[in-house]
C-alpha cells in the first residue's frame, strides 16, 4: 500500500509538469486530469489506510483535497478560454 500510494503522489506533480512542458493548453489539461486522477486514487488509498488503522484520521487528506480544488480550478478557467 505505501509503495502504491508513492507512486499516486508522484504522479500528481509528474503529470502536471508533464503536461506543461509540452506547451499546448490541450495537452495541458489532459494531464492535469491524469493529475486530478491520480490524486483520487491517493485520496481513496488514504481512507483505506485510515479504515486499516495504519495513519491517523485525516492525515494528510486536507493538503490533498486543496491540491483537488486548484487543478480543478486551473480545468475550469481553461474552459472560458
Amino acid at each position: 500500500m505505501v509503495s502504491q500510494m508513492r507512486r499516486s503522489a508522484v504522479s500528481i506533480p509528474s503529470n502536471i509538469s508533464e503536461g506543461y512542458g509540452r506547451g499546448t493548453k490541450v495537452s495541458f489539461h489532459q494531464f492535469l486530469r491524469i493529475a486530478y486522477g491520480s490524486a483520487s486514487e491517493l485520496e481513496t488509498q488514504l481512507l483505506l489506510a485510515e479504515k486499516l488503522e495504519y495513519c491517523e484520521e485525516n492525515q494528510g487528506q486536507e493538503l490533498l483535497r486543496e491540491v483537488m480544488k486548484m487543478i480543478n480550478t486551473i480545468l475550469s478557467k481553461g474552459k472560458d478560454t
